[in-house]
């Protein structure tokens, strides 16, 4: 489950940022930024979540997140993960992701990865490229802090087909 984040590739901070990592082979998220509030690794035959989240997601206000901080870490698989996040995260928005990952455990679908609020802006796949190397790079970027407004809310099969979407409601 996944919300959007309308990001510019050509923003200034993202050119610059492209520009740093150029001597490592980086696959840039060129579309399709996003948080995923819940990764699920498996879902009971039985089980349609689309009710739940509908419960949780149809009042819901459309959160604003100020976006203020880039980093790396280092993903499952061993990649090199590069993303950009906020610092200061509305605590409605926190509680939200919490429950809908607690209900959705409670009807029986497995959620193996914690969440992280991050949005993927490129993958490195060298695994000899250490993560401090990374690190220094991404401190000679100026990311200025903007604030989005995040409204589009999908379910889908990874990477395949949208089993369900919505729109916030919009903050007046």
């Amino acid at each position: 489950m996944e919300i959007h984040v309308p990001l510019r590739y050509n923003a200034s901070w993202f050119q610059e940022l492209r520009l740093a990592c150029r001597n490592f082979d980086v696959k840039w998220q060129m579309a399709y930024h996003h948080i995923t509030m819940a990764f699920i690794d498996e879902t009971p035959e039985n089980i349609d979540i689309r009710p739940l989240l509908e419960k949780h997601l149809k009042t819901f206000t459309a959160p604003t997140l100020t976006f203020d901080k880039l980093d790396v870490f280092t993903a499952m698989s061993g990649m090199q993960i590069i993303y950009m996040t906020a610092t200061d995260v509305p605590q409605s928005f926190l509680s939200l992701i919490e429950n809908i990952r607690s209900d959705i455990k409670a009807v029986g679908c497995v959620v193996d990865s914690g969440f992280r609020l991050h949005v993927t802006l490129g993958r490195v796949k060298d695994p000899h490229i250490q993560l401090a190397t990374i690190q220094e790079l991404m401190e000679s970027v100026s990311l200025p802090a903007f604030s989005l407004t995040l409204e589009d809310v999908d379910y889908r099969i990874f990477r395949g087909k949208t089993l369900y979407e919505t729109k916030l409601i919009s903050q007046k």
